[in-house]
């Protein structure tokens, strides 16, 4: 005998919760695995493919490419337990008069997991990460005999009021999204086997229904919206045409990351230009170097980014961060290092962990693999934060200077402009030399200028004679 379980969008850590449907890795008719990726999601901080704790037959998918869903909705269901025709080495779990939650499936003997061999705790995560079994299409008579085995616990047929007869149905989940919106099942053609109604069936009814009723909204306002002019709900007037984006994913996250950082956290910031023809040179030495000592080519960002850590020695204050509701500054034992990185995804900002243990060339390597992977939008959300000061070196779009917003929770953020030719005074004489502009800005409850003046001085006097660095090596 079958069981449908329902596997829900488990939590993916970090306090994340929704995410975003961006591929299906299985279709309705396929066998999968304990353990085996069956989506692929983007949440505010990453890409994640989402392991699915049963192995059986999917019987239904919930949400379309593109949907965001909230962690608990539904995303699939699967029928295990099936023949071994229908699915394969799939286990047969204990009945159950209800499809246990992902969240609980590993916990207890004789949960539905737990009796099919069932991933368990992996579901608060990413899974196992096991090898995922090669994917197998079943023909449509096994899918109905393996949806029709499921026990009678399930309920496939249920009495709605008023109605003559029997309405099909997959689970009690249908019905009572049925109800509250007032969807009459008997109107509803299914799209399961044998007519079977499924949930999608329910949703694109809803759907429909509320697309009647703003159609039918707009014709009777029609008359007042042709004397006022459309607004947003923000009151300011839509012009005709204009577009919407919505606010999620990355960059939902990003913007309320920076609107927080600039309602909580009175920031300043100052900056100086500084004469790094020293350190290119010295740069150009380090990866001109041959021989058995020579190691990886090191980057600029690399040396700034070792610089900002010898900095950050010196002036702890600002590898900090303010604890609001106990009114307390905390400073922070070690540097774990973010660095602004763009990619197709937008903006984010992987983390080097204790960049204050590392040297420059170990900071330019760690630097290169976390750029790749964000590049690749393979970073977790464990990559991307827990930051304690943040470099951001803007100056590869082109650009002199900026104010940077501070990433909040952080305390401040130094950011880098291009390095090109200027004129310099240079020893007494005008001369071309190698010119960037640094700024800093800082939270100013952390500290006063004077302290922000000194760490940005001291990183200004490490680009302009990179000797300085060597006493604190």
């Amino acid at each position: 005998m079958a069981q449908v379980l329902e596997f829900k969008l488990p939590d993916l850590g970090e306090g994340l919760t929704e995410a975003e449907i961006v591929r299906w890795l299985v279709e309705v008719g396929d066998v999968v695995a304990i353990d085996q990726p069956v989506v692929e999601v983007e949440t505010a901080k990453a890409m994640v493919e989402v392991p699915c704790p049963y192995g059986g037959v999917v019987t239904a998918r919930f949400g379309e490419e593109g949907t965001e869903l909230p962690v608990g909705a539904p995303l699939l269901t699967v029928a295990v337990g099936a023949s071994e025709g229908a699915s394969g080495s799939a286990a047969s779990p204990s009945p159950s008069s209800s499809s246990p939650s992902p969240s609980s499936s590993g916990k207890g003997s004789g949960s539905g997991a737990e009796s099919s061999g069932g991933s368990g705790n992996v579901l608060v995560g990413y899974g196992t990460g096991a090898p995922a079994a090669r994917r197998r299409r079943i023909r449509p008579d096994r899918l109905d005999r393996a949806v029709a085995e499921v026990p009678v616990v399930e309920v496939l047929v249920a009495e709605t009021p008023g109605s003559d007869g029997p309405v099909p149905v997959v689970s009690p989940l249908v019905r009572r999204l049925a109800r509250q919106h007032d969807i009459d099942l008997r109107r509803l053609a299914g799209s399961g086997p044998d007519g079977l109604i499924l949930r999608a069936d329910v949703d694109r009814a809803i759907r429909t229904a509320e697309e009647t009723a703003a159609a039918t909204a707009r014709v009777a306002e029609a008359p007042v919206q042709a004397q006022v002019p459309a607004a947003a709900p923000n009151g300011v007037a839509a012009a005709a045409g204009a577009e919407r984006i919505p606010l999620r994913g990355v960059r939902g996250a990003v913007a309320d990351k920076l609107s927080r950082s600039r309602t909580e956290i009175p920031d300043a910031t100052c900056w100086v230009d500084a004469d790094a023809t020293e350190l290119m040179a010295v740069r150009a030495a380090m990866n001109a170097a041959t021989g058995p000592s020579a190691g990886p080519k090191v980057s600029v960002l690399a040396l700034l980014a070792r610089i900002c850590t010898a900095a950050l020695a010196r002036f702890p204050e600002l590898n900090a961060t303010v604890d609001t509701e106990a009114r307390e500054i905390v400073r922070l034992p070690g540097v774990h290092l973010g660095f602004a990185a763009q990619t197709e995804r937008g903006l984010v900002v992987p983390v080097v962990r204790d960049a204050h243990t590392r040297n420059a060339e170990s900071v330019g390597a760690e630097i290169a693999r976390l750029t790749e992977l964000a590049r690749t939008g393979k970073l977790s959300p464990a990559q991307l934060t827990g930051g304690t000061f943040t470099l951001n070196n803007y100056g590869v779009f082109g650009v002199d200077g900026s104010t940077p917003i501070i990433n909040h929770p952080e305390a401040a953020m130094l950011g880098v402009g291009r390095i090109m030719p200027k004129p310099w005074v240079h020893q007494g004489e005008l001369a071309v030399r190698q010119v960037v502009q640094l700024s800093l800005t800082f939270d100013h409850r952390v500290c006063d200028g004077g302290t922000a003046g000194g760490f940005l001085r001291y990183v200004a006097d490490c680009v302009e004679q990179p000797a300085v660095l060597l006493r604190t090596l």
